[in-house]
């Protein structure tokens, strides 16, 4: 409990975060029983503020939850017509045929969204269920029971000084109670990360895996849009300085979503993924579809891919981990959306029935057998060695051998057992003396932009006098320890520009955190070699406004 003397509510269920999962776990609560007491925190200034994805998404986990969901008008209403994959060089491309992929890399019948307005319609059917939804309002700490269960969270706490001490006009928030609590924040959300290591709950389990997805929206000429094609590419300019790869989905109104991902077990502490992401644009294939067009908005995020056996234990006293926050990424089919629906919906059930038998507080244990034994776990354990492959032994290996791979996985078995991922993100990091430095190309202002200028098309706002959300763990080591040993990579890894270190002759090196132009990726807490920079939710409605990403 909080030295601070707050006002309680009480719920059935308290759900933090609403994304796919967490607003599905509503309402699937609500169709099990009207009745039931649900509420969904959403730190976003407006439901899909901070909803960044793709996407394609795969309909199964909607089909499964609002099985009229074209009837009920989602704005779900572009077809994938088209399904292209290159292999890139610095001056073309090789279209890899689709015959050899296997079954569930096809993405017929799956559609481009906009995940942030399916989170604002599937919001809306919450609200009429009854679901009580409060955009604005982050959820600043747990709150724990006698038993040491979660019980509830604190939400709503406006005003701190910059030095955490209440303010002339601080608010402290209210105490949600709930008799179990979803964490569904997100990837790498500060709640999920305290529940996961206060309760053990990655013990025994690999390490988790992530990617750093950028994603621009581009209005181009429309003689060059060709609405429903969907195009991936690996290969330049990663190479073999990273793993990863773009997207560019054509969606209706003219737009293409172009997208670039980094996996971050990158070793060069000198690779800037964002920079990557606008050399990319440059490639004659991507420049000529972008040519004349104009980008429209940017945004960043972490992604999981640790897959399968990354998955942490989802079930803790009193509450559990749903969508990204447990990791349940596709990694080869870059989808994670279904999995995230699917398992709010599992999480509801298993809810309902511990409360309809007047349980409260203890492990879902029937939400953790659903989880690793139904759906979502049968479509991650078929790829669960992409990744590894992939980090391993490198791209051309991976596509062959983790192709292979799935392929026998349809028949039910694996030719490699499980592969195990090893470091983690951090721990790949390599140091500078090692590497040399990337000289990369100066952004042309109309392909190509620099951070900065990017930042502001995610229309990102934080209340300047709050206290900064980037916190340190020692304030001495970005210049004591990365600085000298890794080049401090904080300057290049945040696709946002929030951190630099200020050289000023006569002085020591400065490490200043511009934690106003933070976009919410958390890459700064998975990527820090040295595991010393703490994301936390800033005060609520702050962060990204994205529009329709």
């Amino acid at each position: 409990m909080s030295a601070i003397d707050r006002e309680a509510m009480e719920y059935d269920v308290v759900i933090v975060g609403a994304g796919p999962a967490g607003l599905s776990a509503a309402i699937r609560l609500k169709q099990l029983d009207p009745d039931m007491g649900v509420v969904v925190l959403e730190k976003g200034s407006e439901v899909g503020a901070h909803i960044l994805s793709g996407a394609v998404l795969d309909p199964c986990g909607l089909d499964a939850l609002i099985p009229d969901w074209k009837e009920r008008g989602a704005p779900i209403t572009v077809p994938v017509r088209n399904d292209n994959f290159y292999m890139l060089g610095e001056a073309g491309g090789i279209r890899v045929p689709n015959w050899p992929m296997p079954p569930l890399m096809n993405n017929h019948g799956n559609y481009i969204v906009s995940m942030a307005n399916v989170c604002r319609w599937m919001a809306e059917q919450a609200e009429e269920m009854g679901v009580e939804i409060f955009p604005g309002m982050a959820c600043s700490e747990l709150v724990y029971g006698d038993d040491g269960q979660v019980k509830g969270v604190v939400a709503g706490e406006f005003g701190k000084n910059p030095d955490g001490t209440p303010g002339d006009g601080y608010e402290p928030g209210m105490e949600l109670h709930g008799k179990y609590v979803f964490l569904s924040e997100g990837v790498r959300g500060s709640l999920s990360k305290e529940v996961i290591a206060r309760y053990s709950l990655s013990d025994g389990k690999e390490p988790q895996k992530f990617g750093l997805g950028m994603k621009e929206i581009w209005e181009i000429d429309p003689e060059k849009h060709r609405e429903g094609t969907v195009t991936h590419t690996m290969g330049w300019p990663l190479g073999s300085n990273a793993g990863g790869g773009s997207f560019i989905y054509h969606i209706d109104n003219n737009q293409v979503y172009v997208g670039f991902v980094v996996h971050l077990n990158y070793e060069n502490p000198y690779l800037s993924p964002y920079h990557e992401f606008q050399r990319f644009k440059h490639h004659p294939m991507v420049a000529d579809l972008l040519k004349g067009g104009k980008r429209v908005s940017y945004g960043a995020r972490a992604i999981s891919e640790g897959g399968y056996q990354s998955i942490p234990k989802v079930a803790f006293p009193g509450g559990a981990l749903l969508g990204c926050s447990a990791g349940l990424v596709n990694v080869p089919r870059i989808k994670g959306n279904h999995n995230a629906m699917l398992s709010g919906k599992a999480a509801a059930e298993a809810a309902h029935e511990a409360i309809k038998a007047d349980r409260a507080g203890d492990e879902l244990t029937a939400y953790e057998h659903e989880l690793r034994n139904g759906p979502v776990g049968q479509d991650l354990k078929k790829v669960r060695n992409v990744k590894p492959m992939w980090s391993k032994w490198g791209l051309l290996p991976s596509l062959t051998l983790g192709g292979l791979d799935m392929w026998t996985n349809t028949a039910g078995f694996s030719l490699f057992g499980t592969i195990g991922h090893g470091k983690s993100d951090a721990d790949a990091t390599g140091e500078a003396a090692k590497h040399k430095p990337i000289d990369y190309p100066k952004p042309d202002g109309k392909l190509s932009f620099d951070r900065l200028t990017n930042v502001a098309y995610s229309f990102t706002n934080h209340e300047e006098s709050q206290p900064a959300h980037l916190t340190l763990v020692d304030p001495t080591v970005p210049t004591k320890v990365n600085l000298p040993k890794y080049a401090e990579p904080a300057q290049r890894y945040c696709p946002a520009g929030v951190y630099e270190v200020v050289e000023e002759e006569g002085s020591d090196p400065r490490f200043v955190i511009n934690f106003q132009n933070c976009v919410h990726c958390k890459t700064c807490d998975i990527k820090d070699p040295s595991q010393n920079i703490n994301w936390v939710t800033p005060q609520g409605g702050d962060g990204p406004n994205y529009p329709n990403m």
